[in-house]
């Protein structure tokens, strides 16, 4: 039968228990709980011809990021046309069937297409909403998950159950489109609204951290525990981004003492905890500190991702690892398969082959001290960096050993640009990083810091 969910959607399930356990997915992905596995278990167990629940679980299997779950994924996808071709389902339920077979065929872009015709009939489906939202996310589209999210807001009123976690996926759309002022206004009204949001909260916190106001931050995310306490590994992300704002005081000691304690708390590799642990690790060498052995495990774990190929973004944070380690069979792996994958065709592959060569031949290079190449290739791949998904703030760190090859390699004209490019991106706030590398420029040109 046809029943309806938090969003006020129409759902095929059969039983208030199954529309329970279904809601507990929906908060679940909104929120980034440690139970949305759960709940989604237990409702596939009592309603195995679920369409839409094979469908989510084949969807939340793309959304890691990882090749091992694809086999995972195309069963989902086989069990949702299966239990779709028996019954009668909803037009919501189909798209989300559909939006992972466009997915599994490498059209992460069809797919978001798919999902925006179920908003367009439903915009009050937050569920879809933050589907649209991640996927866009993944693809580097900043401009596109704004423009999905302020198509349904209307939709989502005071009345609306999920209206807060909406407003902190507006709050991070504002923030990566440069408007940081409302973004903050947006953030926090709606962890007003829900203090269980760990991404509405973090949007805040990209907020600081873009317009250099570290303390604010930190702050933020000591008054907001609930926000990010009950949350899965996404947690490790926000104490990332503390570490971040504590490294923008120049306490290293207490960003490095995060590290351990909290963002590499669990030695995981899925390749958003990677990618935390060694962008944060290489902005602390560019600042001058020894990190010790802590490269070690990530290369262990690293080198057993080089063949996995699902995201460039991922894919370069495996390589800081390999070469903070130093492991050059596995970097040479690495660019061996990227050179194959960038022939293929596909949405994926043409990312391999611009920014991802350009941007991992100028990793690599660096890795080596030789600064020149390594300038030349980062300022080559540095125009399409967006399109590798990730935040800007995540992406920063290939901006800031892109600035540190060019001062390096004395090509400081073309430093300065991007410096300043860098700079305008903030609003024209200096953070530590900015007043560093323009007093090194300064004293190299030997011209008086201004």
């Amino acid at each position: 039968m046809t029943v309806y969910d938090i969003c006020s959607c129409p759902v095929t399930l059969s039983d208030r228990a199954s529309v329970d356990d279904w809601n507990g997915v929906i908060l679940g992905l909104l929120s980034h709980g440690t139970q949305t596995p759960v709940h989604l278990g237990r409702l596939m167990e009592a309603e195995p011809e679920f369409a839409m629940g094979h469908a989510a679980r084949g969807l939340f299997c793309l959304m890691t990021g990882r090749a091992e779950v694809l086999p995972a994924a195309h069963e989902a996808l086989a069990q949702a046309r299966k239990c779709a071709a028996g019954q009668t389902i909803t037009s919501r339920e189909n798209g989300w069937v559909d939006a992972l077979d466009l997915w599994l065929q490498g059209k992460p872009t069809a797919a978001i297409a798919r999902v925006e015709t179920v908003l367009r009939a439903l915009p009050h489906d937050t569920l879809s909403a933050k589907l649209s939202h991640g996927i866009r996310f993944m693809i580097g589209d900043s401009a596109g998950m704004r423009r999905s999210v302020e198509r349904v807001l209307n939709a989502h009123g005071p009345d609306h159950a999920c209206r807060g976690y909406l407003l902190g996926c507006h709050a991070f759309t504002l923030e990566e489109t440069g408007e940081y002022k409302a973004a903050e206004v947006v953030g926090l009204e709606g962890l007003q609204t829900v203090d269980d949001d760990a991404w509405g909260l973090h949007a805040v916190a990209h907020v600081y951290d873009m317009t250099a106001r570290p303390g604010d931050g930190i702050t933020l995310i000591n008054d907001h525990r609930s926000a990010w306490q009950g949350s899965n590994n996404f947690r490790y992300h926000v104490w990332w981004h503390k570490a971040l704002l504590h490294l923008d005081r120049g306490e290293m000691d207490v960003a490095l003492g995060l590290y351990d304690a909290q963002i590499r708390a669990d030695k995981t590799d899925d390749y958003r905890d990677i990618s935390n642990a060694t962008s944060l690790l290489i902005r602390l060498e560019l600042e001058g500190m020894d990190v010790g052995n802590r490269w070690a495990e990530l290369a262990d774990l690293s080198e057993n991702r080089v063949e996995d190929g699902c995201l460039v973004f991922a894919d370069l944070h495996y390589l800081l690892a390999l070469t903070g380690d130093d492991r050059p069979e596995a970097r040479v792996a690495m660019a061996d398969r990227f050179a194959r994958d960038a022939r293929r065709e596909g949405e994926m592959p043409d990312r391999v082959e611009h920014p991802g060569l350009a941007a991992l031949s100028g990793l690599n290079a660096f890795s080596e001290g030789r600064y020149d190449a390594a300038f030349k290739q980062l300022a080559t791949a540095r125009p399409a960096m967006p399109t590798i998904g990730g935040s800007h703030a995540q992406r920063d760190v290939f901006e800031r050993i892109t600035i540190d090859a060019g001062l390096r390699a004395g090509r400081y004209d073309e430093t300065e640009i991007i410096l300043k490019d860098r700079l305008n991106l903030r609003g024209g706030n200096y953070d530590r990083f900015a007043t560093t590398r323009f007093d090194q420029l300064h004293r190299a040109r030997r011209i008086p810091a201004q």
